[in-house]
């Protein structure tokens, strides 16, 4: 199994200050822990049991702790699976096999399988958005609709790294300041919820090692294959993913597609609930998969 933390300890207290968010779920919430090729996986399960089902595909250096300011809205109307991806800083196994592969796909065929769905709808965001691409483009039949915020795997990665590496040696400082550059300044005058969360982001930090490898491009063959109504939103400051040629290249192949490019926004998302939860409950129209 990779080494996703730096020590045990670190492991430890990342896994306990996840356990104390989950505690606080907003909404009647499930914890289910899923057998598959690649170990356990771990999904937080809300919302009603006869609705239609709502995968969520978080980011990387993550975990399901982040819908948590969605699922209030979203489980109104959807069975919710906020699943904790393999390989990230959540409850799931650490593995992780080759993103040039079809390894995910299949991973998340037993998940699937396991949450006993044959179709589903689907929000990702950033490597969740990659991970939902790559299913989408593999099991076009299995997907309702896919809703995807800054995705990799379209417009290809940026430079980041080398522009960030100096702040690594700066401690506690220079890491608030890589964080700020990805995530954005936080508001002046935080909640305590949003002060607890940006400590825990700044745990993870600390702590985990994030996937260095670059992220595979998607073809536009795999795109177009891409038959279900798909929402885009992306933000034309983001300083890890090139946003603007992701808007080009979903443009291009996937016509029908609503494209949401905020100039001024970063990586990070913020305030895009209610846009989303628009775009997922709309009539779906008939496809010829």
């Amino acid at each position: 199994m990779a080494q996703i933390y730096k020590t045990a300890t670190g492991r430890r207290a990342v896994e306990e200050r996840y356990r104390g968010f989950l505690a606080h779920w907003p909404v009647p919430s499930q914890q289910l822990r899923l057998p598959t090729r690649e170990g356990e996986t771990f999904v937080v399960a809300c919302g009603p049991l006869n609705a239609p089902p709502l995968l969520l595909f978080h980011g990387s250096g993550a975990n399901a702790a982040m819908w948590m300011g969605d699922v209030v809205a979203w489980s109104a109307h959807f069975r919710i699976y906020a699943v904790d991806m393999i390989g990230e800083p959540g409850l799931s196994a650490p593995s992780r096999p080759p993103l040039a592969s079809d390894a995910y796909a299949l991973w998340l065929d037993d998940v699937m399988r396991g949450l006993s769905l044959t179709r589903a709808s689907i929000v990702g965001v950033s490597l969740g958005g990659w991970l939902a691409l790559d299913y989408a483009t593999r099991r076009p039949d299995r997907v309702e609709c896919l809703a995807l915020l800054c995705p990799a795997g379209v417009g290809g990665q940026k430079n980041f790294l080398l522009k960030a590496f100096p702040l690594l040696f700066l401690g506690r400082w220079g890491r608030r300041k890589m964080r700020e550059m990805v995530l954005g300044r936080a508001p002046g005058d935080p909640s305590p919820a949003m002060r607890a969360f940006g400590d825990f982001v700044s745990l993870i930090f600390e702590n985990f090692r994030p996937r260095m490898t670059k992220l595979p491009i998607f073809g536009d063959d795999a795109l177009k294959r891409l038959t279900m109504p798909v929402l885009a939103i992306l933000g034309g400051k983001d300083v890890l993913l090139d946003s603007a040629t992701t808007k080009r290249r979903l443009e291009h192949n996937l016509p029908r597609a609503e494209i949401r490019f905020l100039p001024e926004a970063g990586h990070l998302l913020r305030e895009q609930t209610a846009t989303i939860l628009e775009f997922l409950r709309r009539p779906k129209p008939e496809r010829a998969d």
